[in-house]
């Protein structure tokens, strides 16, 4: 361990740039953007607002948007949907938007969780406005609304996908329409291409104008459900999962045109085939690591029922399962990862479980190998945040503390 920061609350995982690490996190009723020197975690510069939110279910009332950094810009979006645009070197506020006072916005269930992602000048938003505005870009440098996309128009009328013997969708005003899912862009066919997995389901973008050029329909009967994994781009083919009520997942390949998709394979599929077709991943919220074909994920909407997983992209067959509570009553172990996340390097998975329980995976599609782990004793469950590293430093938080390990062995 090379430090230790005590921290407020919230489930943004910190970004790091040009020896900048970037903490979102609240203290008390004030949402706090805040640098530090990545190596001696020395404060440079700190930013705050007041907020109200309270989560509805009881959950943390932090942000849940991880920030986003570029050379002069530091972009940070709220859980009530305040969106900042700082000077990345000083803190200094360049513009705002307050989305929920601006936009049609139905409440969330557990607040704003989608982050921000950019494509040339444009900043790209889950928003969640009604009745058209799910996807809004906003100019970077200004914050002025270049275009809004995404809703009544994507989907009314539409058949939903998996859902055999009910109507075609019907449009309400009330209906939300942002997940926390953050969106995914990619070059698939030559083109640059946006997919953003709404809480109705995905939608394939142009992201220049926002123009929907396929979407398909993947949510759960349940109203209070959510999609939180981020796509997954492989190539021309696209993956999506989600844990609530046995939505599953879906893999579909885009047509050359952009425009068209065949689903190769999906839950779906396999439960109209056979009733008791086992999911291949059922994901709550943390996104897969994909390597070398195979996607290495926690599957399981709740802790008790959580399973590691390695699944092949191609098929959806499972190659190894790791049943974490089973593994900890047979092993006597105390401490399982429970639901996990995870990032790559080096053919290695660091993976880091709900409870503070620090792993290394072999990234091996034949066999589950810990290689190691380690119980960070500050850490408490939830550690809901990916982990992050750089420059051979691997950075934690938890609801309470802000952790750097030298990996570099």
């Amino acid at each position: 361990m090379l430090w230790k920061k005590q921290i407020g609350t919230g489930y943004s995982a910190p970004a790091i740039r040009d020896g900048r690490l970037v903490l979102f996190h609240r203290v008390k009723n004030e949402e706090i953007v805040q640098a530090f020197d990545v190596k001696t975690a020395k404060p440079l510069w700190q930013h705050s607002y007041p907020t109200r939110y309270r989560d509805p279910f009881g959950y943390n009332n932090g942000p849940r948007c991880s920030p986003l950094l570029t050379e002069k810009h530091c972009f940070t979006y709220g859980a009530e949907g305040v969106l900042h645009c700082l000077d990345v070197k000083t803190g200094k506020p360049l513009w705002q938007r307050k989305t929920a006072e601006e936009f049609q916005i139905p409440e969330a269930f557990f607040g704003v969780g989608a982050s921000p992602v950019l494509e040339g000048d444009l900043l790209i938003v889950m928003v969640g406005g009604q009745p058209n505005s799910t996807m809004v870009a906003f100019n970077k440098d200004t914050g002025k609304t270049v275009w809004e996309s995404v809703g009544q128009k994507t989907w009314e009328g539409k058949p939903a996908t998996g859902w055999p013997g009910e109507p075609l969708v019907r449009w309400n005003r009330f209906e939300k329409l942002a997940s926390y899912a953050t969106p995914t862009l990619a070059t698939v066919n030559g083109r640059r291409m946006l997919f953003s997995l709404t809480r109705q389901g995905l939608a394939g973008m142009n992201p220049r104008d926002g123009s929907v050029l396929f979407s398909r329909w993947f949510r759960s009967r349940v109203n209070e459900s959510v999609n939180a994994a981020n796509p997954v781009v492989s190539g021309n083919r696209v993956f999506c999962s989600a844990a609530y009520y046995g939505v599953g997942s879906f893999l579909l390949e885009v047509g050359e045109d952009g425009k068209s998709f065949t689903e190769i394979w999906s839950t779906n599929q396999r439960r109209k085939a056979n009733r008791r077709a086992e999911a291949a991943l059922e994901i709550h919220w943390t996104t897969p690591i994909l390597h070398d074909g195979h996607l290495y994920a926690f599957s399981g909407r709740n802790e008790p029922d959580s399973l590691f997983r390695c699944v092949e992209l191609a098929t959806g067959e499972v190659k190894w399962s790791r049943e974490e509570r089973w593994r900890a009553y047979t092993t006597k172990q105390p401490n399982v990862y429970g639901r996990g996340s995870a990032v790559l390097a080096e053919g290695k998975l660091f993976v880091l479980g709900e409870g503070g329980l620090l792993g290394l995976f072999e990234a091996n599609p034949a066999k589950p190998v810990e290689l190691g782990r380690h119980q960070v004793p500050e850490l408490k469950y939830p550690c809901w945040a990916a982990p992050i590293l750089s420059d051979k430093r691997l950075y934690v938080r938890s609801e309470d503390y802000l952790i750097c390990f030298d990996i570099a062995k």
